[in-house]
């Protein structure tokens, strides 16, 4: 059995990887207007295979490939849409490369996101029809899967129909689905929304897709401040394995340069929180780093200990 899966099964702690936008922007691969760090697959695939091991060596023991600016129907809107199933397996192979130079015996999980391109939600330019987003999501999970990863992250979930869409796509490949639910507070301040649809109540989500049965559900792209929150709703609905890998601060445009960012002491702070919660699985997302995963994988007896101490 997998190291990943034997911890998970076990329900051990796992720490999975951070930001990798951040760190392929600071290591010179410029951010795409459209696709983002999906750019650099065609760019600088170099500089992807240079920043997955910081992570690993950090402590992560699941790296996430650079696919979530990569779908196809994003890629389409680069013009390298006839390379999407290339570039997507290619990812895999990226992130093995970069496992190899470790030596480390790492999972690897491949990120399909069902963003628009641009992520221009309000633009209806950038908006894609259901019938391309669901060839989209089985484009992608099958080039995912045929590239070798071990399981499927389904990142920033925020809608009942085309976030359903990819989900069957992903459970159509055989391989593990780890689901990313992604929300924000209301505008009142009296309930949980979709982190990019206001409109959508984070309620609503987790009732439309925890029933199609992911393998695990995390909490993700979420500010640290309604993980909490987030979790205790999920959990009404789901009794597997739990993950959370939150986003923190905020970055200026044009650049991916964020500011406002928690500390890593303070986000072991609020690990041990949410491992009270029952979470296992732990990392980080938009703005979180390489030693925001090192605080995780050192601060694991203390996460351990507060799990021991949850009610």
């Amino acid at each position: 059995m997998p190291a990943w899966k034997d911890k998970l099964d076990r329900g051990d702690i796992l720490i999975i990887d951070g930001a990798m936008g951040t760190e392929l922007e600071r290591r010179g691969a410029e951010m795409h207007k459209l696709t983002w760090a999906g750019a650099a697959l065609i760019k600088h695939p170099e500089i992807i295979v240079d920043a997955h091991p910081d992570y690993i060596h950090a402590g992560a023991e699941v790296i996430i490939t650079n696919t979530f600016g990569a779908s196809p129907h994003m890629l389409n809107a680069m013009g390298y849409g006839d390379r999407a199933a290339e570039l997507i397996s290619g990812a895999v192979d990226l992130a093995k490369r970069a496992r190899d130079k470790t030596g480390r015996d790492v999972a690897i999980a491949g990120s399909i996101s069902t963003m628009a391109a641009g992520g221009d939600l309000a633009d209806p330019g950038n908006r894609h029809s259901d019938e391309e987003i669901e060839d989209s999501m089985n484009l992608m999970a099958r080039a995912l899967a045929d590239g070798g990863c071990d399981m499927i992250a389904l990142e920033m979930m925020q809608d009942t129909i085309r976030a359903a869409t990819a989900l069957e796509a992903a459970k159509g490949t055989g391989l593990p689905v780890w689901l990313g639910l992604t929300c924000a507070r209301s505008k009142d301040g009296s309930e949980l929304v979709a982190f990019d649809y206001p409109d959508i109540r984070f309620d609503d989500v987790v009732d439309a897709l925890i029933p199609i049965g992911p393998d695990v559900v995390s909490v993700m792209h979420s500010d640290v401040d309604v993980t909490s929150v987030a979790l205790e709703r999920v959990k009404r609905d789901w009794s597997g394995p739990l993950g959370t890998y939150p986003e923190a601060g905020y970055f200026e445009m044009p650049h991916w340069n964020f500011v406002d960012i928690i500390e890593p002491s303070d986000l072991v702070e609020r690990a041990k929180q949410w491992v009270s919660q029952d979470v296992t699985i732990l990392g980080g997302c938009c703005g979180l780093g390489p030693d925001h995963i090192r605080a995780l994988d050192a601060a694991r007896p203390q996460l351990e200990a507060a799990r021991g101490a949850r009610p």
